[in-house]
């Protein structure tokens, strides 16, 4: 009766393995197929940029592409999110899928044909709008692995939600927005997501390779205003000013300490950076304000409140030492915390990436220190988010043009990969809760 059962087991599971490869192969032969249009929607997402809270005709886009595919559609989720249910032809778990939306308030330099000529006011300056972080990749790939899935739609074992989500990059000032908002609205439930997986292009990292990293991949952020008050004067005569533009000069300086002396870097990395400083008018008078704005990367929160009260004791004392004021406020506008992929989930899916990839092109990769805000997800359900290469081959990562730059560049070539690791993502999750 033993060895019936063995016999019986054996057989089951390679029953299971045939019909995943079958599935697999199938998955793959489609995303092939729609490989054009992938890359055709990328281009006109590409050349039509929208910013945060702003994404009205790239939603109308995905929305019209989902209906079309008999997904059921719900449009306006925080404000211009799109989220589409796919119901499987068998029972299963609820996978989430997930793409960003918006663009970045930056100039394109790109030499291409479908370059973005967009321009646009942001915070009271004339800017162009650019996909400088490959938002619009993440859309065109989510697209296609809606075609992907609605096409197998009876063989799949579950159900799948796919979340288009507006203003990753921040919110405007004063508006909510973004992963935090539709967690708030409920994007998660009805039905209520198992887990939740995303991908992100990466510039600087070779196509055809996928990077992960288990625990904390990417870290939380705070931005800041510090906000310098002084004494207006002549330029010519300084003595009877309190220089705030001099406090401020020496603030910058001063808080590079807190990475340089404050921080166990052995430990965990963190970033303390000034990205914008506003004060006077013209060349000789010495302004009364000067406004700065800056962020701070964390990966653990001892960290990240060492680094806000560090922030603050520095910006404070230092103002009052030149005879000023500072005010600091963090967050600004934003806080996302760290993007945190689960453990095990992540250990039960590297056979999937490997298996979609190659084993050879699946790499682990070291923390990083910029920030998303997938990591609302994950704080509610088990995630994982991991790195799609998007250099040329042969590239130099260290020379490839970085992300939020007007020369940010993502070969296209390595879409498909995107496609297939998704879906099948998706599709091996649900088979091993099966």
């Amino acid at each position: 009766m033993r060895r019936f059962y063995l016999v019986l087991l054996v057989m089951i599971s390679s029953n299971v393995l045939a019909q995943k490869g079958n599935l697999r192969m199938e998955v793959s032969k489609k995303a092939l197929s729609i490989e054009k249009k992938v890359i055709d929607w990328r281009r006109d997402l590409h050349e039509h940029p929208e910013l945060g809270n702003s994404e009205v005709r790239t939603a109308g886009i995905v929305a019209k592409h989902l209906e079309s595919l008999g997904i059921e559609v719900q449009t306006g989720v925080a404000k211009t999110g799109v989220v589409g249910i796919l119901k499987g032809g068998k029972p299963g778990p609820v996978v989430a899928l997930r793409a960003d939306m918006d663009g970045l308030p930056v100039t394109e330099r790109v030499n291409l044909p479908f370059a973005s000529k967009v321009k646009t006011t942001y915070n009271g300056q004339e800017v162009g709008v650019m996909h400088a972080c490959g938002h619009d990749t993440h859309v065109a790939i989510l697209m296609g692995v809606a075609e992907v899935l609605a096409s197998i739609r009876k063989d799949i074992p579950g159900t799948v939600k796919f979340i288009f989500q507006p203003a990753e990059e921040g919110a405007p000032h004063g508006e909510e927005g973004g992963a935090e908002l539709m967690v708030k609205e409920g994007v998660l439930e009805n039905p209520k997501v198992a887990v939740i997986f995303g991908l992100h292009i990466n510039s600087q990292t070779p196509v055809g390779d996928i990077t992960y990293r288990p625990g904390g991949v990417m870290a939380a952020v705070n931005d800041l205003k510090i906000t310098v008050t002084g004494r207006q004067a002549h330029g010519a005569y300084p003595w009877s000013s309190v220089d705030p533009v001099v406090i401020s000069a020496q603030i910058v300086n001063n808080l590079q300490t807190i990475v340089s002396r404050n921080l166990n870097v052995t430990e965990n990395p963190g970033v303390v950076t000034i990205g914008a400083i506003n004060g006077g008018v013209r060349s000789n008078i010495i302004p009364e304000k000067v406004e700065m704005l800056g962020t701070i990367r964390n990966f653990t929160k001892e960290d990240e409140a060492m680094f806000i009260e560090r922030v603050k004791t520095i910006a404070t004392k230092t103002a009052e030492a030149g005879g000023g004021k500072a005010e600091v406020q963090i967050p600004y506008s934003n806080h996302y915390p760290v993007t945190f992929n689960d453990i095990p989930l992540t250990e039960k899916m590297l056979p999937s990436l490997q298996a979609t990839a190659g084993k050879d092109h699946v790499r682990l990769k070291p923390p990083v220190t910029g920030a998303e805000d997938f990591s609302f997800y994950q704080e509610k359900v088990p995630g994982l988010f991991i790195f799609l290469g998007g250099m040329p081959k042969g590239g130099d990562p260290l020379k490839a043009p970085s992300h939020h730059t007007p020369d940010f560049f993502i070969d296209e070539s390595g879409f498909t990969l995107g496609v297939n690791a998704l879906s099948n993502l998706a599709l091996d999750y649900m088979n091993l809760k099966k």
